[in-house]
Protein backbone atom coordinates (compact mmCIF):
# COMPACT_ATOMS: atom_id res chain seq x y z
CA UNK A 1 0.00 0.00 0.00
CA UNK A 2 1.58 3.30 -0.84
CA UNK A 3 0.10 6.49 0.41
CA UNK A 4 0.88 9.71 0.09
CA UNK A 5 0.79 12.79 2.08
CA UNK A 6 1.36 16.48 0.19
CA UNK A 7 -0.96 18.80 2.50
CA UNK A 8 -1.26 18.53 6.16
CA UNK A 9 -3.73 21.77 6.29
CA UNK A 10 -6.64 21.25 4.32
CA UNK A 11 -9.59 23.54 5.76
CA UNK A 12 -12.43 20.40 5.24
CA UNK A 13 -12.61 20.25 9.15
CA UNK A 14 -12.78 24.33 9.82
CA UNK A 15 -16.68 23.92 10.56
CA UNK A 16 -16.35 20.66 12.36
CA UNK A 17 -16.52 18.01 10.44
CA UNK A 18 -13.94 15.50 8.58
CA UNK A 19 -13.91 12.74 6.52
CA UNK A 20 -13.53 9.06 6.70
CA UNK A 21 -11.50 6.60 4.70
CA UNK A 22 -14.45 6.03 2.32
CA UNK A 23 -15.06 9.46 1.60
CA UNK A 24 -18.30 10.53 3.79
CA UNK A 25 -18.13 13.55 5.75
CA UNK A 26 -19.04 13.07 9.55
CA UNK A 27 -19.41 15.40 12.65
CA UNK A 28 -15.69 15.47 14.60
CA UNK A 29 -17.57 14.29 17.97
CA UNK A 30 -19.11 11.08 15.81
CA UNK A 31 -18.63 7.85 17.82
CA UNK A 32 -16.91 6.32 15.07
CA UNK A 33 -14.08 9.36 14.76
CA UNK A 34 -14.22 9.56 19.03
CA UNK A 35 -13.16 5.72 18.74
CA UNK A 36 -10.58 6.47 16.14
CA UNK A 37 -8.98 9.30 17.80
CA UNK A 38 -8.61 7.15 21.29
CA UNK A 39 -6.88 4.63 19.09
CA UNK A 40 -4.89 7.41 18.01
CA UNK A 41 -4.00 8.58 21.19
CA UNK A 42 -3.22 5.15 22.63
CA UNK A 43 -0.75 5.13 19.55
CA UNK A 44 0.74 8.30 20.67
CA UNK A 45 1.39 7.15 24.50
CA UNK A 46 2.92 3.88 23.22
CA UNK A 47 5.00 6.29 21.21
CA UNK A 48 6.56 7.98 24.08
CA UNK A 49 6.48 4.52 26.30
CA UNK A 50 8.59 3.05 23.38
CA UNK A 51 11.17 6.55 23.65
CA UNK A 52 12.05 5.10 26.54
CA UNK A 53 12.91 1.48 25.64
CA UNK A 54 16.62 0.86 23.94
CA UNK A 55 16.12 1.12 20.22
CA UNK A 56 17.54 -2.61 19.27
CA UNK A 57 15.54 -4.56 22.31
CA UNK A 58 12.99 -7.16 21.81
CA UNK A 59 10.12 -4.83 23.73
CA UNK A 60 11.41 -1.95 21.41
CA UNK A 61 9.99 -3.78 18.37
CA UNK A 62 7.34 -5.38 19.82
CA UNK A 63 5.57 -2.11 20.40
CA UNK A 64 6.31 -0.75 17.17
CA UNK A 65 4.54 -3.35 15.77
CA UNK A 66 1.23 -3.01 18.22
CA UNK A 67 1.88 0.49 16.79
CA UNK A 68 1.23 -0.60 13.07
CA UNK A 69 -1.15 -2.57 14.34
CA UNK A 70 -3.39 -0.05 16.01
CA UNK A 71 -3.41 1.83 12.58
CA UNK A 72 -4.35 -1.61 10.70
CA UNK A 73 -7.19 -1.06 13.41
CA UNK A 74 -7.77 2.24 12.71
CA UNK A 75 -7.69 1.72 8.63
CA UNK A 76 -10.77 -0.92 9.32
CA UNK A 77 -12.56 1.42 11.25
CA UNK A 78 -12.60 4.50 9.54
CA UNK A 79 -14.29 2.69 6.69
CA UNK A 80 -17.93 2.05 7.70
CA UNK A 81 -18.37 -0.35 4.29
CA UNK A 82 -16.44 -2.52 5.36
CA UNK A 83 -17.71 -6.00 6.27
CA UNK A 84 -17.39 -7.32 9.97
CA UNK A 85 -15.04 -9.68 8.53
CA UNK A 86 -12.63 -7.06 7.64
CA UNK A 87 -9.92 -7.89 10.41
CA UNK A 88 -8.19 -10.48 9.17
CA UNK A 89 -5.60 -10.38 10.75
CA UNK A 90 -6.87 -10.40 14.11
CA UNK A 91 -6.56 -13.48 15.28
CA UNK A 92 -2.91 -13.76 13.96
CA UNK A 93 -1.98 -10.57 16.15
CA UNK A 94 -4.12 -11.95 18.87
CA UNK A 95 -1.66 -15.18 19.26
CA UNK A 96 1.26 -13.00 19.14
CA UNK A 97 0.24 -11.10 21.92
CA UNK A 98 -1.07 -13.54 23.90
CA UNK A 99 2.65 -15.72 23.36
CA UNK A 100 4.26 -12.15 24.81
CA UNK A 101 1.74 -12.01 27.28
CA UNK A 102 3.08 -15.51 28.33
CA UNK A 103 6.84 -14.99 27.76
CA UNK A 104 6.75 -11.88 30.22
CA UNK A 105 4.75 -13.27 32.64
CA UNK A 106 6.43 -16.37 33.16
CA UNK A 107 9.47 -14.13 34.61
CA UNK A 108 6.83 -12.65 36.97
CA UNK A 109 6.28 -13.76 40.67
CA UNK A 110 2.46 -14.46 40.76
CA UNK A 111 0.39 -11.29 41.86
CA UNK A 112 -0.83 -11.03 45.61
CA UNK A 113 -2.44 -7.87 45.34
CA UNK A 114 -3.22 -5.21 43.02
CA UNK A 115 -0.98 -3.41 41.47
CA UNK A 116 -0.59 0.85 41.27
CA UNK A 117 0.57 2.12 38.27
CA UNK A 118 4.02 3.51 38.57
CA UNK A 119 7.71 2.61 39.44
CA UNK A 120 10.13 3.39 36.38
CA UNK A 121 8.84 6.08 34.10
CA UNK A 122 8.91 3.08 31.14
CA UNK A 123 6.46 1.01 33.64
CA UNK A 124 4.04 3.99 34.31
CA UNK A 125 4.06 4.71 30.43
CA UNK A 126 2.95 1.29 30.32
CA UNK A 127 0.14 1.57 32.60
CA UNK A 128 -1.06 5.33 30.93
CA UNK A 129 -1.31 3.02 27.68
CA UNK A 130 -3.26 -0.14 29.24
CA UNK A 131 -5.82 2.22 30.67
CA UNK A 132 -6.21 4.66 26.93
CA UNK A 133 -6.15 1.02 25.41
CA UNK A 134 -8.90 -0.27 27.30
CA UNK A 135 -11.02 3.41 26.65
CA UNK A 136 -10.28 2.68 23.19
CA UNK A 137 -11.94 -0.59 23.62
CA UNK A 138 -14.99 0.53 25.51
CA UNK A 139 -15.50 3.40 22.53
CA UNK A 140 -15.43 0.47 19.77
CA UNK A 141 -17.55 -1.86 21.98
CA UNK A 142 -19.73 1.45 21.72
CA UNK A 143 -19.41 1.61 18.18
CA UNK A 144 -20.30 -1.88 17.67
CA UNK A 145 -23.34 -1.65 19.25
CA UNK A 146 -24.43 1.01 16.70
CA UNK A 147 -22.71 -0.71 13.52
CA UNK A 148 -21.18 -4.29 13.33
CA UNK A 149 -17.36 -4.34 13.49
CA UNK A 150 -14.99 -7.12 13.14
CA UNK A 151 -15.12 -8.95 16.30
CA UNK A 152 -11.79 -9.73 16.84
CA UNK A 153 -10.91 -5.69 17.11
CA UNK A 154 -12.67 -5.24 20.52
CA UNK A 155 -10.78 -8.43 21.29
CA UNK A 156 -7.32 -7.75 20.25
CA UNK A 157 -7.76 -4.13 21.68
CA UNK A 158 -8.39 -6.36 25.22
CA UNK A 159 -5.36 -8.60 24.67
CA UNK A 160 -3.47 -5.42 24.11
CA UNK A 161 -4.36 -3.53 27.39
CA UNK A 162 -3.78 -7.67 29.17
CA UNK A 163 -0.08 -6.93 27.68
CA UNK A 164 0.45 -3.60 28.70
CA UNK A 165 -0.52 -4.76 32.26
CA UNK A 166 2.52 -7.49 32.02
CA UNK A 167 4.49 -5.00 30.60
CA UNK A 168 4.42 -2.89 33.17
CA UNK A 169 5.04 -5.39 36.03
CA UNK A 170 8.43 -6.55 33.06
CA UNK A 171 9.93 -2.73 33.09
CA UNK A 172 9.30 -3.04 37.14
CA UNK A 173 12.47 -5.71 37.30
CA UNK A 174 9.67 -8.40 36.42
CA UNK A 175 7.42 -7.48 39.23
CA UNK A 176 9.96 -7.50 42.27
CA UNK A 177 9.98 -3.51 41.80
CA UNK A 178 5.80 -3.24 41.81
CA UNK A 179 3.69 -0.76 44.20
CA UNK A 180 1.28 -2.99 45.80
CA UNK A 181 -1.89 -1.78 46.86
CA UNK A 182 -2.41 -1.57 50.40
CA UNK A 183 -5.95 -0.86 51.30
CA UNK A 184 -7.05 1.75 53.36
CA UNK A 185 -3.39 2.96 53.39
CA UNK A 186 -4.67 6.76 53.00
CA UNK A 187 -6.23 6.85 56.00
CA UNK A 188 -3.49 5.24 58.42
Amino acid sequence: MVIRIDRVVTRGGDKGQTSLGNGARVEKDDLRIEALGTLDEANAVIGVLRSTCPPQTHDAAFLRRIQSLLFDIGGIVCQPDKGIDAFPAGEAAMTMIEAEIERLRAQQPALKSFVLPGGTQAAAQAHLARTVIRRAERRMISLHRMTPLAPGIPACLNRLSDYFFVLGRHLNADGRDDIAWMPGSFSA
